[in-house]
């Protein structure tokens, strides 16, 4: 495994981390049989939400909070986690947003859940319109202060809204965000347009969700058969996944897959390798539901995108810089 410090930070973190969405993983206890091998394997960046189940149900709210929990029993000390607020959680008027009262009572929540006296990296979720970012920025700077927090970041924001928090910060002299996390992958580079310009310049570090576009840069899926079945894109996707793979989508997963036969990779391992060929990008989150998923990711690591494979496959995917599909 490769380790870089996250952006301008002094904390080093794995060149992939894993994501907690477990999707296809209905399964508790295999869930945390997950994070243990890939903890076990070098993955030192573990990223969950307060949002998070193994299942996409209300009722699973905060299940993989617990799950982690659990998987960190005696090496809470050797891996860095994240968690999120934001999002909506119930059905109260106070159960979503970034308001003060949001996240002071979601971060403790969090902490209990998850067992620990410390997020690592608290990440707010989305931008909140209706809350002001004086009110959220000061309020993250508080559990910075108070220890219950190291660092913080945000997700899914646009460049301007980054922008227009780390100067807010810095009005009020308050913790700024240290990464950014957003959806990067051959089919969505829309991270290209701007954000990629001030990431270095004000030294952020970049956490990409979704490197393999919900699945369909794995190898899994082909252009030309039926999702297999009981895959998501076979079940809860089933009625987009025959748009996903017309037109533009299609050519990027098929020279993928032959580019990847080439080189005796696997499609997965060669998109991900792509993303994090990019200087950019410090952390792909790889959504794995199995060690076998998790095994196949960690081949992404450990060698160079020849530069005339990464060409190729900047140039079948241009249409995807300013009409992301995934």
């Amino acid at each position: 495994m490769e380790y870089v410090n996250f952006g301008k930070a002094g904390v080093r973190v794995s060149r992939l981390a894993l994501g907690l969405g477990f999707r296809g993983q209905p399964d508790e206890g295999e869930a945390q049989k997950v994070i243990e091998y890939a903890i076990a394997q070098g993955i030192n960046l573990i990223d969950c939400a307060n949002v998070y189940g193994t299942m996409d149900d209300r009722a699973n709210t905060g299940r993989s909070e617990v799950i982690l929990g659990k998987a960190l029993k005696g090496k809470r000390d050797d891996v860095v986690i994240t968690s999120k607020v934001a999002s909506q959680i119930g059905d109260g008027p106070n159960d979503q947003g970034l308001s003060r009262y949001h996240i002071i009572r979601e971060v403790e929540r969090s902490l209990t859940r998850l067992n620990t006296d410390r997020i690592d990296i608290y990440l707010v979720h989305s931008f909140d319109e209706s809350t002001p970012l004086g009110e959220t920025v000061r309020a993250l700077d508080d559990l910075v202060r108070s220890g219950k927090v190291c660092y913080v970041g945000c997700c899914n924001y646009t460049a301007w809204q980054v922008c227009k928090a780390l100067w807010m910060a810095d009005m009020i002299h308050a913790t700024p965000y240290m990464c950014v996390q957003n959806p990067y992958n051959l089919l969505n580079r829309s991270l290209e347009g701007e954000m990629f310009g001030l990431v270095p310049d004000q030294g952020l570090g970049v956490m990409v969700y979704s490197p393999l576009a919900v699945g369909l840069l794995s190898g899994a899926y082909s252009p030309d058969r039926p999702a297999p079945v009981g895959s998501l894109w076979a079940t809860r996707l089933r009625a987009e996944f025959s748009q996903a793979m017309q037109g533009a989508a299609s050519e990027v997963i098929s020279t993928l897959i032959e580019l990847a036969a080439k080189l005796g990779k696997t499609p997965a391992q060669l998109a991900l390798a792509w993303v994090l060929s990019h200087p950019e990008i410090t952390v792909a989150i790889t959504g794995g539901d199995t060690v076998d998923h998790i095994n196949d990711n960690i081949g992404a690591v450990g060698w160079t995108l020849d530069d005339s494979v990464r060409e190729k496959l900047d140039a079948v995917s241009a249409s995807f810089i300013f009409h992301p599909l995934r």
